[in-house]
């Protein structure tokens, strides 16, 4: 028999943050936790057992009682009584802190950037605010950073062509050379090779998953420049190296563009036609957000007409695709089925840093 709940959560209601509720409320749904089972057969093959060990490293935040909610609206009407509040993307002002009565005792950011939070008010309330740097995120922005990499060096196009048949079948002028004078190397004479080394990178959307590929792409040598709705803080701009900029300016500079913006309505088809015409010739245009950010038609032509050196895709416009689109004919076109985030691992461990966290600091 079950106990009664210990604690109320107010979590956001994420397709993530739902492992909140399977997890620490017995009154989750079997047709919830059965989704979920599926969901991670391929990495996890036994999701109970999972389960089971983030209750046991947190048995005392189990049972409990998890909210799920989707609107400031019904975030602040399920509030009062809560000790914990988990958000992603919805505010947690003075309003919805003060809507709490006094009973929260952690804020959780589902991630680390927290202009969604209101520092005074969490302090001034006693709660204490909690970030996490998601490995899911991270695992997308080594998605971009794969998809620049492989475009650059044209991986997908070249890969396991070493024979002088194989090459020359490929459209290349396989050659010898005299090694008494010179190197061999790229004897398969593939040109237009590039180096992101001393190349702009210009990520539209500098939010989390972009901090993380601005992190990398300055290791490797990359000169940063961001353009986004509100600027950010001087500091942060030192933090990542990167340099604010208009649009147009990031477009018509950089040789490669990464797209990270949310998914709504304001962002349908933020990349067509025009944005396509003032693009560098020859950039290369990632995509590990949302396959909508970019218009369908107006990317084929730019792609067919040469005006983009090579387009990188994680999340197609359709799941399942069509093998027979013309998108992916082109030889410098790479479509990856949605595995950014993945391995599922990764949100796992991420979930169960947040559960096992809060256990700790409540015990």
């Amino acid at each position: 028999m079950t106990s009664s709940p210990k604690l109320k959560f107010v979590v956001e209601n994420d397709t993530f943050l739902r492992l909140i509720n399977v997890v620490l409320d017995p009154t989750a749904s079997a047709e919830r936790f059965d989704a979920f089972a599926h969901f991670c057969l391929h990495d996890l093959p036994d999701f109970r057992a999972w389960c089971d060990k983030v209750r046991a490293q947190a048995k005392n935040l189990y049972p409990s009682e998890v909210r799920l909610v989707d609107s400031q609206k019904e975030l602040r009407a399920s509030l009062p009584g809560a000790a914990i509040a988990v958000v992603e993307e919805l505010t947690l002002g003075a309003e919805e802190i003060a809507a709490a009565g006094g009973s929260l005792r952690f804020v959780q950011k589902y991630g680390f950037t927290t202009r969604n939070i209101d520092h005074a008010a969490c302090e001034n309330a006693g709660a204490q605010m909690l970030t996490i740097r998601r490995r899911a995120n991270i695992s997308t922005a080594e998605q971009g950073l794969m998809l620049m990499l492989a475009l650059a060096r044209q991986v997908t196009q070249n890969a396991n062509l070493i024979s002088v048949g194989q090459l020359k079948a490929a459209g290349y002028q396989p050659t010898t050379y005299d090694r008494k004078h010179t190197p061999n190397g790229n004897w398969a004479r593939i040109p237009n090779m590039v180096t992101l080394y001393q190349r702009q990178l210009g990520i539209v959307g500098l939010g989390e998953i972009g901090r993380e590929l601005a992190l990398r792409a300055a290791a490797l040598g990359m000169s940063l420049v961001y353009s986004q709705r509100t600027r950010l803080p001087k500091a942060v701009e030192r933090q990542y190296q990167a340099t604010y900029v208009a649009l147009d300016e990031l477009l018509a500079s950089s040789d490669f563009v990464s797209l990270h913006l949310p998914r709504s309505l304001a962002t349908v088809n933020f990349i067509g036609a025009r944005e396509l015409s003032v693009i560098k010739p020859g950039s290369f245009l990632i995509n590990v957000s949302q396959p909508n950010l970019v218009e369908r038609k107006a990317l084929r032509q730019a792609v067919e007409s040469g005006r983009l050196g090579g387009y990188g895709l994680d999340t197609f416009y359709e799941e399942p695709g069509d093998a027979s689109d013309p998108l992916i004919k082109f030889r410098n076109v790479i479509v990856t089925p949605h595995l950014g985030g993945s391995p599922r691992w990764n949100s796992l461990h991420d979930i169960e840093e947040v559960i096992v966290n809060l256990g700790s600091l409540l015990a």
